[in-house]
């Protein structure tokens, strides 16, 4: 039998101290990184990737159905049309799916997640029940199909139950559209107990929960909720949708007297286990009150972009030293560099200028956007995914050096180009998650089967 070799000799890697050479990567049988050490001397079985290796980053924020929908909604077909308009289409697609649907999708999206840069994914699901609404026999089907789905693919996962109770402010009924999400504290909080006994919690997965957002749940359901959570698990990931439209925005004052962000930091012990997603629409005193509170802001820009939601202020977000972190969502976009160039863009837009988000790192755009990137992405998903150290999974990617856009080029000025210039085909040829290769030039060993599925699957949703 061929002894098991858990190293790796990377020529150049992206540490937390900095760019170093000929740095060689021990990982135990969990995937755990046991050794980072640079300068090392070259060790007769260790592989070499004679290029260079960035950690991977965590997508913290997906629905995976809605991978199923790009390209399906892109036709007017209201003057005014909006993400609620938008919203309404997406109930009918998500009326249709079954388990093994849900599956499909999910198994062909965690691949192209992979041979995107992604390593791990927070996946906020909440298509929970039956087509018709009524509760499967086994509550956790969907939520099993997107663990097997993980598990298969090799792709680290934070699990997110939704709970979702009310289609508006003030508890207002849901309609037909949203009864497959329906559900309650208590249920939210069983799910959780199954999940934990069926498929235990390991280095690849994580439980977490999603209060789905501010007018979805009230105030009382979300206080048991966090109160049961408490009692499981104080460390559990949360995530939330907070202020993704003007309108959103509008009805919160109207009914709760405030602003979601303002009403949320006011009302909740919110902390760095917490991840608020579409944080779009914040006064300056909330932004600065979000950075304060440890939580991460989950950044979508192509989802952001593609729904019309608006700009996050990330300008005032970086002065006060806010964590965040970008997740693909609906999956119009699955690259990591192009949420992160468009995260640049929109702040170039809005405020007329260029190379805005860099922190007080540096001057370097790419390198700010992939190390904040990476650091919220880790905090949101609540997993040990911040990078190449000790005590962290081994979760890397290997880059081309035969790249035309990455060839020649060494430290930040690659990861400029990784983030702003390359064209068609990847930089990311070969991708490591625990400590198992999942992506090998490019390719997944699943992939020629997932998308012949998931072509058929598309096939009978749109029939």
């Amino acid at each position: 039998m061929k002894p098991v070799i858990r190293q790796l000799i990377a020529d150049r890697a992206l540490l937390a101290q900095g760019w170093c050479n000929n740095v060689l990567l021990e990982w135990d049988e969990q995937g755990i990184l046991t050794a980072v050490q640079p300068d090392a001397e070259v060790l007769a079985l260790a592989p070499r990737a004679a290029a260079t290796v960035l950690p991977g980053i965590a997508n913290l924020h997906s629905h995976a159905f809605q991978r199923a929908m790009a390209g399906l909604t892109e036709y007017r077909s209201d003057p005014s049309d909006s993400f609620w308009s938008w919203r309404t289409l997406m109930y009918q697609f998500a009326g249709k799916l079954s388990p093994a649907d849900l599956k499909a999708v999910a198994v062909q999206l965690y691949i192209e997640m992979l041979q995107a840069g992604y390593t791990s994914v927070c996946e906020f699901h909440y298509l929970h029940h039956d087509k018709d609404g009524k509760p499967y026999a086994n509550p956790t089907e969907n939520l099993v199909c997107l663990i097997e789905a993980a598990q298969e693919v090799g792709i680290g996962l934070t699990l997110l139950p939704v709970m979702y109770q009310y289609s508006g402010f003030g508890a207002q009924a849901p309609h037909a559209g949203q009864a497959r999400f329906i559900n309650s504290p208590e249920w939210i909080m069983d799910v959780l107990q199954r999940l934990q006994t069926g498929h235990p919690q390991h280095a690849g997965l994580r439980y977490g929960v999603a209060p789905h957002s501010l007018r979805a749940v009230s105030p009382q359901s979300l206080q048991r909720l966090l109160a049961a959570l408490k009692q499981w698990d104080p460390q559990t990931p949360v995530h939330i949708h907070i202020a993704e439209q003007r309108k959103e925005v509008e009805d919160c004052i109207a009914a709760l007297g405030t602003r979601p962000v303002a009403w949320l930091l006011d009302n909740v012990s919110v902390d760095y286990h917490w991840c608020l997603v579409h944080a779009t629409h914040m006064t300056p005193e909330e932004t600065r009150g979000l950075a304060r509170s440890a939580a991460v802001a989950g950044i979508c820009p192509t989802t952001e972009a593609n729904l019309g939601d608006g700009i996050f202020n990330g300008v005032e977000y970086t002065a006060a030293q806010g964590a965040w972190g970008i997740g693909s969502d609906s999956h119009i976009s699955t690259s990591v560099s192009e949420e992160l160039r468009l995260y640049e863009y929109s702040q170039r837009l809005q405020h007329g200028q260029r190379n805005v988000l860099v922190g007080n790192q540096g001057t370097s755009v790419g390198s700010y956007l992939y190390r904040q990137a990476l650091q919220g992405g880790a905090a949101a998903s609540g997993r040990p995914v911040a990078g190449l150290q000790v005590g962290q999974r081994a979760d890397l990617l290997v880059l081309d050096q035969q790249h035309a856009d990455v060839e020649s080029k060494l430290g930040d000025q690659l990861l400029d180009s990784f983030v702003f210039s390359h064209h068609g085909q990847t930089p990311v040829r070969d991708v490591m998650v625990g400590g198992h290769w999942v992506i090998n030039d490019r390719k997944h060993r699943l992939q020629e089967q997932s998308v012949s599925a998931y072509a058929n699957t598309l096939k009978k949703l749109l029939a």
